[in-house]
């Protein structure tokens, strides 16, 4: 029997996003190996390999974030996603700044229709 897989994210890196995904009770965290976020089909958090967080976001505060943390959209598996924000590494170690943005990407896939 094959051995399970395992994780190849940063142990800090990982304990930082279950730290955000714990500050917002009503979300739960999926995937053993890739940990996101989903609701009703959608993704709205995941977390790559590397221990980059890529964050999705209603077109208006996308623009706001990208600009504000001087970021790019997220990546992922070589395909750019149009409405996902990748979250800087100095973000992703400030749970309570970070927290109403994952705040604003639940309540925006809440408002998308189930998969």
């Amino acid at each position: 029997m094959p051995s399970p897989k395992k994780s190849a994210i940063p142990a800090d890196k990982l304990a930082l996003y279950e730290a955000l995904i714990k500050s917002v009770p009503q979300i739960e965290r999926k995937g053993a190996v890739h940990p996101y976020t989903s609701l009703n089909g959608h993704m709205f958090t995941y977390l790559d390999q590397t221990g980059t967080l890529g964050l999705r976001l209603p077109p208006d505060a996308l623009a706001a974030f990208l600009k504000k943390y001087k970021t790019t959209l997220f990546r992922s598996y070589g395909v750019i996603k149009k409405d996902w924000a990748t979250v800087p590494a100095s973000l992703l170690k400030n749970t309570k700044e970070l927290k109403q943005h994952l705040e604003v990407s639940y309540d925006y896939v809440k408002t998308l229709k189930p998969k």
